[in-house]
């Protein structure tokens, strides 16, 4: 399973998601995380990029929400806790479709 993670430099939140990403790809060996730093408006229309952190697992935008805005931003995830700006270790196992016993 290729997950890319794109972001910009600017935005502090992808650091966290990367980390988060790094834990789970050392869980599972058929996960293989890349990172895609977007640095122009230009580049954000083209990889459909809807701000930082974004985690695209096989080329879908897997936290996407209809109607979602193009562009060089800070992206904000819904979690159980409140919003945030890097989805949760449980969100991310969910969109990855792993699971790990008491997490």
């Amino acid at each position: 399973m290729d997950v890319t993670l794109l972001y910009f430099e600017n935005c502090p939140n992808w650091r966290i998601a990367d980390q988060r990403l790094a834990v789970i790809a050392a869980e599972l060996p058929e996960v293989v995380v890349s990172r895609h730093r977007v640095e122009t408006v230009e580049e954000a229309d083209r990889v459909g990029f809807h701000g930082s952190p974004s985690i695209v697992v096989d080329g879908v935008d897997v936290f996407a929400e209809p109607g979602a805005g193009i562009g060089l931003s800070c992206r904000v995830y819904r979690t159980p806790d409140g919003l945030a700006g890097a989805p949760t270790m449980e969100q991310l196992r969910a969109a990855l479709g792993a699971t790990k016993e008491g997490a």
